[in-house]
């Protein structure tokens, strides 16, 4: 590597033949970089918004139900999870945290990737997911395209633990939820 050709948040890129940019002190995390993006919606494209900030345009792929909520809202500000593999750089938005941190688990688990991820969230809020992990009901993650009966008890088993208890009035709630979305 040759000397530091620029300094950004105290740390020293490299540039680096052939091999993109390598870090000089520590290992600089992408996918913590971008926590929250607020701008206005110039467009949307499928299951995703092209959000104007500072004059750049990010798509960020939403959820259905993300995408029904700031369908028609000017300005939106989003949490967002930065997915970074070796050939791509994505960015899933989400209007609360609540939502963001169902999807980092979802992802957490083993043959759950964000497309599925973003499904099981498109079909049912936070509380009717919480619900069905808490009644150790798999009916409504099987509606998902690509998650069958195995995966749908794999998630559940693996999610037990790691949400919250879901209080009563959050149940009826969800389950009043879910009547809507049987409806659809």
């Amino acid at each position: 590597c040759k000397p530091p050709l620029l300094s950004v948040a105290g740390e020293d890129m490299l540039f680096c033949r052939g091999k993109g940019l390598c870090y000089n002190e520590g290992i600089l995390k992408i996918s913590l970089m971008i926590a929250q993006i607020e701008g206005k919606i110039a467009g949307i494209k499928g299951n995703s918004v092209i959000l104007m900030v500072g004059g750049i345009g990010y798509q960020i792929a939403l959820s259905a139900y993300t995408l029904g909520k700031v369908a028609g809202q000017d300005q939106v500000l989003f949490h967002i999870h930065t997915h970074v593999r070796e050939d791509i750089l994505a960015l899933y938005g989400f209007l609360s945290e609540e939502e963001l941190l169902m999807f980092e688990l979802l992802i957490s688990i083993s043959g759950i990737g964000p497309k599925v991820a973003l499904s099981i969230l498109s079909i049912a809020d936070v509380k009717t997911i919480r619900t069905a992990v808490v009644n150790k009901d798999p009916s409504i993650l099987t509606r998902v395209s690509g998650v069958g009966k195995k995966t749908a008890e794999r998630v559940i088993i693996e999610l037990q633990n790691k949400v919250e208890s879901v209080g009563i009035e959050d149940q009826e709630s969800a389950l009043s939820g879910q009547d809507a979305i049987e409806a659809l």
